[in-house]
């Protein structure tokens, strides 16, 4: 914890002559949403307004039951401008009398006027997501009871404020929403501290105090683990404001968020009797931040590619107030995606959450509170920027700061980060070009590949690929990735937005609202639900990334791997091996059986090296179906997954077609005016002679629900001739269009399994065709699907923009008809709908019990199942033409956009699918259908 939360802190010399005074911290509120006091309560206007009840402290007041709930971009004149009067009392102890108390307020949204026994603390504070403090000493009564008032206005009497805070695109709440405490310290003691602490082991501190009668500084460095790094003492100058100090110390270990090392500095300031007057300490991290124009961020004089996220404090249940556990969560989750950065969006967090990126290592970008014009006034805003700096200007985490927001800049505060912050880091402009950076959002692919590939500034942009449901994040991002990773002054960028800003509405019952198409932009839900995307940012964001390779026969084992660490060497990590194979379709069981494992360490690779390496092959592994690669980072947790097929799809399906061989039935064909009758055991397939399509297939008595195929989805031509033979192998239907440019065959078998071969000639002479899709559809009634277990990439659907990050294996799923990010749809993820990519079969479950298996026997090629439900409000940008049909196998698929922007502007991959055609270019997929026991 930081110095102000420690209560106990005791230097490790016995130089000391007399126990040193430190600063004690006692919480009037809870500590946050996970630990509330109940305080009186008056709301003045909304739900529960116009008397005195109770309410938890700290918290929004909309979710406690009382306002209105208001989103940023509510008109005005629908708003109503609640106050909040909040009341409780707190004991002054008698030996609190020679000493300051402080009352330190985290954070009140958003205008707080404090009294104590009846009189004003100071001056109302304006703004909600700083920390603000009043000497109360003078107004305490010691030895007894004393009453705390608080009133907070909702909306700010600062003009400025409210287009700042009130207006801006998230939730709008109020109320005291951070802790509040007492920090009580001797009457000579120290105010603070601002500590520059660099990769080579310097360290310079200004010390800010009102401490007359100190002589001496005692300090010492210890590491997370307690051991003393180096202590000393050092003669000051008490009447300088600030007591400037600097020192080296050695064999310190720099931080970085590959390695994110913490030390203690302990300090006390002593007087000329070497009586310790007050002592604190402080959590730092050694590490060195350069802005370098024309070339890129450097930290520890390591070039860095920031792999970021933007982040709003939230959650459903208690909107801005959260808690630690939550915190170390959404890190964790970061992490997890292999980020290393996060804007604070778009306001300064919890310091909790501050210290989690110091402890487990992501650069962070804090930021002043503004959303677009007009910017706040000077006034006002240079006490902000104070409070943001000195709060938080010793986290080694923090890299950058942001003045505002989208064009809520005040020029005039630039240079007041300076004043403040001894380590004299970057400002930037989120949304514009300032400086030696260039920070534009949302930025189209052909703006990243040509216009901001400038020599003049670093390009970073704050926001891009703005999600929405199911679109953007992870859906161009590997285009964009490589065009980012390639250019030397990109220094990375931060996607839109981390989690759904949805809020559990205590008026309605709890249900979940973000506000229409507002707020559900996460790649997570509300609750952290993972979407797709999660697993593609995972992937793509791998520090360690493993060229694509081919289980070819003559598979040598090398592979290509890239070190993209800053500061990690590939020596200390290594590749778990799993050579598996898979229980069939139509077996009970659904994982992967185990055949070989073992773990190799990598060699030596460093930053931005590649090394080629060889994987151990077992003699028997094209027994196998596929090889996992597990990436295990030098903490042993997984980072990247490779799995990679052993076998085509025709290959691995002979041994389950020569067991439902085994099984054989006499073949009959009676026939009607319009249609062939083929039964093979209980199934009983009926043809058009028309068209040649599958009319129906009956089981027993019941009908099965798949039916109407195949229906080309692209270049259908009229059949125009149909037969119907018996064959040794079985029935055969044959439909072919004019010139045999279109045709498919049916084969029923004496086993019952129904084959299908569909080829698709697309002609001569027209050149380049754009297509949104290719492929063959077929019917399937949706009300009676209750599930699948396929065998392919999974669990996640795809899209054609984003491929990456599903697994090939054996993967099951029960139906759902969850629309991402949707609050009127469920958050059951993965979802049911949409394409599978490496399709190898499926075998798909009915409500009344039974299923049906299908094979498909050609490589590349996807499953469609069914289409995704939209949401009310989907913008046209993400408005998926979804082929007809219900179940389809497609060759080609569709791309999604972001909420900005349409998905041809995303990047090559997010392009309609462009045919050159030659005369025998086709469309050819091989499929089996099973409807056996």
């Amino acid at each position: 914890m930081r110095a102000l939360a420690i209560t106990t802190c005791l230097f490790l010399w016995t130089c000391v002559l007399s126990v040193a005074q430190e600063t004690d911290i006692i919480y009037l509120s809870g500590t946050g949403s996970d630990q509330t006091v109940n305080w009186d309560f008056y709301c003045t206007e909304g739900r529960n307004s116009g008397k005195w009840t109770e309410i938890a402290v700290p918290s929004c007041w909309e979710l406690e039951g009382f306002g209105q709930y208001t989103y940023g971009h509510t008109p005005w004149e629908e708003r109503l401008n609640e106050e909040g009067h909040y009341r409780t009392v707190f004991r002054a102890e008698k030996a609190w009398k020679n000493k300051q108390v402080e009352m330190v307020f985290e954070g009140v949204m958003t205008d707080a006027e404090v009294r104590v026994n009846g009189k004003l603390a100071g001056p109302t504070h304006q703004g909600a997501f700083y920390e603000f403090s009043y000497d109360i000493s003078p107004l305490l009564v010691f030895g007894k009871e004393n009453k705390l008032e608080v009133k907070v206005k909702k909306h700010s009497e600062n003009n400025s404020i409210n287009h700042a805070e009130r207006k801006a695109d998230f939730w709008i709440f109020g109320g005291i929403f951070r802790p509040v405490y007492l920090s009580i310290k001797p009457k000579e003691h120290i105010e603070r501290i601002a500590i520059k602490a660099e990769s080579d082991g310097s360290l310079e501190a200004h010390i800010f105090h009102q401490a007359p009668g100190a002589e001496t500084l005692r300090y010492a460095i210890l590491t997370a683990e307690g051991d003393t790094i180096k202590q000393g003492t050092s003669a000051i100058d008490a009447s300088a404001y600030p007591i400037k100090f600097s020192q080296s110390f050695s064999d310190i270990v720099s931080w970085n968020p590959e390695s994110p090392t913490l030390y203690s500095f302990e300090y006390s300031l002593v007087d000329k009797d070497g009586r310790a007057i007050h002592q604190q300490a402080e959590t730092i991290g050694f590490r060195t931040v350069e802005v370098r124009e024309r070339d890129g961020i450097y930290v520890n004089g390591q070039k860095i590619k920031l792999k970021g996220v933007n982040r709003h404090t939230f959650w459903p249940g208690s909107g801005r107030t959260t808690n630690k556990n939550l915190s170390r969560q959404d890190i964790l989750l970061m992490k997890e995606m292999n980020m290393n950065a996060v804007r604070m969006s778009h306001y300064p967090p919890d310091k909790h959450f501050l210290d989690m990126c110091d402890s487990l290592g992501l650069f962070v970008i804090d930021e002043l509170c503004t959303w677009q014009a007009p910017a706040l006034d000077t006034e006002v805003g240079e006490k902000l920027v104070k409070e943001l700096v000195i709060r938080d200007v010793n986290h080694p985490s923090i890299i950058l700061w942001a003045n505002g927001n989208e064009g809520g800049f005040n020029f005039l505060l630039d240079d007041d980060y300076w004043i403040w912050d001894i380590q004299r880091r970057a400002v930037i402009h989120p949304w514009s070009s300032y400086g030696k950076i260039n920070t534009t959002h949302y930025i189209n692919f052909n703006y990243l590949a040509n216009d901001a590939n400038t020599r003049s500034q670093i390009f970073l942009p704050t926001e891009f690929l703005h999600g929405l449901y199911d679109g953007g994040h992870g859906a161009g991002l590997e285009d964009y990735w490589r065009y980012m990773w390639d250019d030397p002054l990109c220094a990375g960028g931060f996607l839109w937005v981390f989690a759904d800003e949805s809020v559990k509405r205590t008026d309605k019952g709890g249900a979940l609202d973000s506000d229409g198409d507002h707020a559900p932009d996460g790649i997570l839900g509300p609750y952290r639900e993972k979407e797709g995307s999660f697993y593609t940012i995972k992937d793509i964001w791998s520090p360690v990334q493993i060229a694509d390779f081919s289980l070819h026969p003559n598979f040598n084992g090398e592979i290509l791997i890239e070190n993209r660490y800053h500061f990690t060497d590939l020596k200390d990590c290594s590749l778990k091996l799993s050579w598996t194979s898979f229980s069939s379709l139509i077996e009970e069981k659904q994982e992967a059986n185990l055949k070989v494992s073992e773990t190799i360490s990598l060699p030596s690779t460093l930053p931005g090296e590649r090394s080629k390496i060889s994987l151990p092959l077992p003699e028997n592994w094209q027994e196998a179906d596929a090889l996992t690669i597990e990436v295990l980072d030098p903490n042993g947790q997984l980072i990247h997954t490779v799995v990679e097929a052993v076998k085509p799809p025709m290959n691995y399906h002979r041994s389950l077609l020569s067991q439902i061989g085994r099984t054989t039935h006499e073949l009959s064909k009676t026939e009607t005016d319009t249609s062939w009758v083929i039964r093979a055991g209980k199934v009983t397939y009926t043809f058009s002679k028309k068209s040649g399509l599958l009319l129906t297939i009956r089981k027993g008595n019941k009908y099965l629900p798949f039916h109407k195929g195949p229906v080309a989805l692209q270049h259908h031509k009229e059949i125009e001739i149909v037969s119907c033979k018996k064959e040794e192998e079985g029935y055969r239907i044959y439909a072919s269009a004019a010139g045999g440019r279109f045709l498919f065959e049916w084969t029923v078998s004496p086993s019952g399994v129904l084959h299908l071969f569909f080829t698709n000639l697309q002609g001569t002479n027209y050149g380049l065709k754009k297509l949104p899709y290719d492929g063959l559809s077929f019917s399937l009634s949706e009300e009676e699907v209750t599930g699948m277990k396929w065998i392919g990439d999974g669990p996640y659907r795809v899209w054609r923009n984003r491929m990456r990050g599903p697994s090939f294996g054996i993967h099951g799923n029960t139906y759902n008809n969850t629309i991402t990010g949707y609050t009127g749809s469920t958050y059951q993820y993965p979802e049911f709908k949409g394409f599978y990519a490496n399709f190898y079969g499926a075998n798909i479950s009915l409500k009344n019990g039974q299923t049906f298996t299908i094979l498909c026997h050609t490589s590349d090629y996807f499953l469609r199942m069914f289409t995704p439900e939209e949401s009310p409000d989907v913008r046209s940008s993400m408005k998926m033409d979804f082929p007809p049909g219900d179940i389809s196998f497609m060759r080609s698929i569709l791309p999604i956009g972001t909420k900005f922007k349409n998905a041809e502007q995303l990047g090559p991959q997010s392009q309609a699918n462009t045919l050159y055609n030659f005369r025998n270019f086709s469309t050819t997929v091989a499929l089996s259908f099973y409807f056996g026991e």
